[in-house]
């Protein structure tokens, strides 16, 4: 890389102010955190980041951690964004996307996925035991089936009431910071060094009936180099397709930018083609090949669970861009 453009990143992140989150050593520290480290999008991560620290702490793989992870979010009844309870699209169907990817670069998702309760099991299966990428649909449900997962209804008693509530008005406006808690991504590196990710959703509440957002497009909403980094994203899954949120974000961290550099160079390139971006949330997560990490959102309300080996289990504001909310 040029000096003129390692200039360039440094002037670019300056710009935007320099963000101690919650105690995290700077990125720029020569000094490699210390291993494992497990990092997951909003305040359900806390109880993901339990149970994949579980694994890590014992010596297991990064790739196993964030399955068990998110799998915990996916059965929660009471969460309406992910798995089991998850809000339906408009027509009162519960789809689910997910997606992995491990330190090897292999990868597998499922999209448009019916009456599975844990889809990112799925998509590890479609990963190991398919010489795919994704399944979608029928096609993935019936794979599942074979694969031992049984049918599950996933429209909770919750769930369809506040369904048919809304299809009185039937008004398609996502809430910034309540609906866009539409997924849980997760990164962890494990002892040896190794990164893996998972991103799992129901996608966005009374959607069109077929709509598919980031989660389980690997590139958008979630992508792993291990010689760079992960990345992963959350919020209004249209905006973070256009730009390849992820895999832009650890293509950043590969030409010299922090982690915390890499995820707003990417949000703001969000911000610069978006029409309205005053009116949508989207928030990235990062972790370099050092065990550095990086968060930001478009605006205030985005917070992240992080687990390293320094710190216990915290939830953290991560830094925003637009200061001002119509």
């Amino acid at each position: 890389m040029s000096l003129n453009r390692k200039n360039f990143l440094r002037t670019f992140g300056a710009a935007f102010g320099s963000v101690a989150l919650g105690g995290i050593p700077s990125a720029r520290s020569s000094e490699p955190q210390k291993k494992p480290i497990v990092l997951s999008t909003w305040e359900h991560g806390l109880d993901a980041n339990d149970a994949a620290w579980k694994v890590l702490s014992n010596n297991g793989k990064a790739l196993d951690a964030v399955e068990a992870g998110v799998r915990v979010t996916e059965s929660d009844p009471e969460n309406r964004s992910v798995g089991l309870g998850g809000n339906p699209d408009r027509d009162g169907n519960v789809t689910l996307d997910a997606c992995i990817m491990d330190h090897t670069g292999n990868c597998g998702s499922v999209a448009f996925l019916q009456h599975i309760e844990n889809p990112i099991s799925v998509a590890r299966k479609v990963m190991e035991e398919t010489p795919h990428v994704m399944l979608v649909g029928e096609g993935a449900l019936q794979f599942a089936e074979e694969q031992g997962f049984e049918r599950k209804n996933l429209l909770t008693p919750g769930a369809e009431k506040a369904w048919k509530k809304w299809l009185k008005k039937s008004e398609y406006k996502p809430v910034i910071n309540v609906e866009n808690h539409d997924t849980i991504g997760m990164l962890a590196m494990d002892e040896e060094g190794n990164i893996s990710g998972a991103c799992t959703t129901s996608g966005a509440a009374y959607k069109l009936h077929g709509r598919v957002g980031d989660s389980p497009i690997i590139g958008a909403g979630l992508f792993v180099d291990n010689e760079v980094g992960g990345a992963c994203a959350t919020g209004l899954g249209e905006a973070v397709i256009r730009v390849s949120g992820s895999a832009m974000v650890v293509e950043q961290i590969r030409h010299g930018a922090t982690p915390q550099e890499a995820c707003e160079l990417v949000l703001q390139r969000i911000i610069n083609n978006e029409k309205n971006p005053e009116e949508l949330q989207v928030g990235l997560l990062a972790i370099d090949k050092a065990g550095n990490v990086g968060a930001a959102s478009i605006h205030k309300g985005f917070n992240f669970a992080l687990h390293t080996g320094d710190t216990p289990n915290e939830l953290v504001d991560a830094k925003y861009l637009l200061k001002k909310q119509k």
